[in-house]
């Protein structure tokens, strides 16, 4: 690669030129020191999967296994010193508790003697020859293996090898494919023992496996709704934005009221008697205030940029232009989630088995306990920045593609000829020089939303105790540190890619040229971003909340046995970044446009010496915005000015 081979000519200069915003035909390797880094830390990561795939067994996680180490529905292999493991149990796909209605628990572990069997008992079985019968006609056998179904009445240790008596009818659920009893008194007993006992990482595993049909129609709803806003923008008009705007507002309105009704039902059902309703409940009204919140805000703003429409709505066409020009441009989201998705299905692969990497321990009577393996919970934690930031890599590259065809597109105007495949080169410029700094500012940018993020809710969460004079004084300094941040990272943004497009300069120098010459123009090109990027972001809300309102109607049909505020929660995640996918092709596009427009217009005056290589639609648009928000800026001062400068005069009758 011509990263490490320093330098590269792709001209016939023999030197260098001076930097200056064009984009550069001489270029070299930007940042491989963190190319280097992103390597080592995939590095890690393959380690992790190939230790996943060694030591884990995601099977005994989405089938449920016995108490000898028999996963259910497979062949298993024997373990040393379990004379009862080993066996083939492919027509055995169910678990079964020998005494699910007087389960006990030691240490997290269930003591009760579990089975696989072919089918769960729908009937109570009272007797010790209906449980024979019931293996005759059924072929499930609901005693311990080594007890032949011939000899269930007939051996004297019948009362130990097989289950308590009643056996109570039960019902296979898709919770590691267990039997669960019907009868109230065993239902709630045996849910209380076998959720509320397991540990947080396993809850939220259950969740997602008992509701992974759900989850995946979710994701597909998802992709859909994504792809009807990407067309809504593309092909935008007044009446459309003002549907899309009213179906935002509707969407908005009906979540947090539907939170808000099922948080009600929630309190005022009285047979809430497991942790998992309980811990529902208290995600409801988490999700209720946090969705409240964001409602009353964006309804105000909403509101407050209502005269804005047709501006909105010229940007956009503006934007659609540039697409038009360049077709494929659209077709990258699809890529990017392609990627995406076979990413995020090895990681949800990689975790499972991370969840169920245990070492066999064999206890009395020949049953195997499955023991977690020590440093996997830090592997976990690494397995989990390794989803952020290979994520956020991922959508860099997306986002850094469009913006080199974008500015290949630009800055050629005037040579008449416009430029072939655009795409195809900025993907060549991108993988040959620059993905040094993709990996760094996928790093950076994210690594700064974190710590801004803390700062603002220590900050808040101080606020209220100010009567405190140490919360004073934490607040002065997370104020100071806010600050610090805010002064000191605020340039570290998306800009920093298209300026090392142009340029050819490293990420940290990239991000101070973008915010120099930004620094240089007036605010209108700051509020212009804004307008389209308020909409863009209101679009991705609409993928969000309308594919949360899908999820709260159907994981609210099976509350009982499932954790399904945390798969919800996965579910908006994973809604929200198939959203940016798609929806960052028209965000990408405005601000490089926005930025090409300030180089343009900072480096050129428009005389024959020095034309703009900007077009007349595009000049014509940012005339008109700017004439709006001056008038604005003027009807603002002078309002200011009467409210301070008027003298009251005396009342004449």
């Amino acid at each position: 690669m011509p990263c490490f081979r320093g330098e590269y000519l792709v001209s016939a200069e023999e030197s260098p030129r001076q930097r200056e915003w064009r984009p550069q035909i001489y270029r070299k390797c930007t940042d491989p020191a963190w190319l280097i880094l992103f390597f080592l830390f995939w590095v890690g990561l393959v380690f992790i999967m190939g230790y996943s795939v060694i030591a884990g067994a995601a099977g005994r996680l989405v089938f449920g296994y016995d108490s000898y180490g028999n996963v259910c529905g497979k062949k298993n292999s024997p373990v040393e010193g379990a004379p009862l493991s080993g066996q083939d149990m492919t027509e055995r796909k169910h678990v079964f508790f020998m005494n699910s209605c007087d389960l006990e628990t030691k240490d997290l572990k269930i003591n009760s003697i579990a089975l696989c069997v072919s089918s769960c008992p729908e009937e109570q079985l009272d007797t010790l020859e209906d449980v024979e019968l019931f293996a005759k006609n059924n072929g499930s056998f609901l005693c311990v293996y080594n007890l032949n179904s011939v000899n269930y009445t007939r051996s004297p240790h019948a009362a130990s090898l097989c289950p308590r008596l009643p056996i109570p009818p039960s019902k296979s659920f898709p919770l590691f494919n267990r039997c669960v009893p019907q009868t109230p008194e065993c239902y709630s007993l045996f849910a209380s023992i076998l959720i509320n006992d397991m540990d947080t990482l396993h809850q939220i595993l259950s969740g997602i496996m008992s509701g992974r049909d759900t989850v995946l129609g979710l994701c597909i709803l998802a992709v859909a709704l994504s792809l009807t806003m990407m067309f809504t923008f593309r092909f935008i008009t007044t009446l459309l934005l003002h549907i899309f705007i009213s179906l935002v507002v509707l969407g908005l309105l009906l979540v947090s009221g539907v939170l808000w009704w099922l948080y009600y039902d929630y309190i005022n059902d009285l047979s809430i008697e497991l942790d998992t309703e309980r811990e529902n409940m208290k995600c409801l009204l988490g999700f209720a205030i946090v969705s409240t919140v964001i409602t009353v805000v964006l309804l105000i703003l909403i509101f407050v940029l209502r005269e804005r429409i047709q501006l909105t709505v010229d940007l956009f066409q503006v934007t659609s232009k540039t697409i038009r020009s360049s077709p494929s441009l659209l077709l990258q989201p699809l890529w990017t989630f392609v990627i995406l998705i076979f990413f995020w299905v090895l990681w949800v692969a990689v975790l499972l088995s991370l969840g169920t990497a245990s070492t066999a321990e064999v206890t009395t009577g020949g049953r195997v306990e499955y023991k977690l393996l020590s440093g996997i919970r830090y592997m976990w934690w690494y397995h989990l920045i390794g989803l952020i930031w290979t994520s956020e890599f991922i959508l860099a590259c997306q986002q850094m593609t469009i913006a080199g065809a974008v500015v290949t597109c630009y800055f050629n105007r005037n040579k008449g000829d416009p430029p072939q495949r655009p795409i195809l080169s900025s993907l060549v410029t991108l993988f040959n020089y620059h993905q040094g700094t993709v990996v760094k500012g996928s790093f950076l940018i994210t690594m700064v939303r974190i710590p801004r993020t803390v700062f603002t809710y220590l900050s808040n969460t101080l606020k209220e105790q100010e009567e405190s004079a140490c919360a004073k004084y934490m607040l002065k300094c997370c104020a100071s540190c806010f600050w610090f941040l805010d002064k000191c990272l605020s340039h570290l943004n998306q800009n920093a890619y298209i300026a090392t497009l142009i340029n050819g300069t490293d990420f940290c120098t990239s991000a101070k040229d973008s915010r120099d010459i930004l620094s240089k123009n007036p605010g209108h090109i700051a509020s212009v971003t804004c307008f389209g990027d308020f909409m863009i972001f209101l679009g991705k809300i609409f993928v969000v909340y309308f594919t949360v309102f899908g999820g709260l109607m159907a994981f609210n049909y099976h509350r009982e046995l499932q954790v399904w505020a945390i798969p919800l929660l996965l579910v908006a995640f994973f809604a929200y970044l198939v959203a940016h996918n798609f929806l960052s092709v028209f965000e990408a596009v405005l601000d490089t446009l926005l930025l090409c427009f300030v180089i343009d217009t900072e480096t050129n005056d428009g005389s024959p010496e020095k034309p703009y290589f900007m077009d007349q639609e595009l000049m014509s648009f940012m005339n008109r915005s700017n004439k709006l928000i001056d008038s604005k800026i003027r009807r603002n001062r002078k309002s200011l000015k009467n409210e301070d400068g008027t003298e009251l005069q005396p009342i004449v009758r």
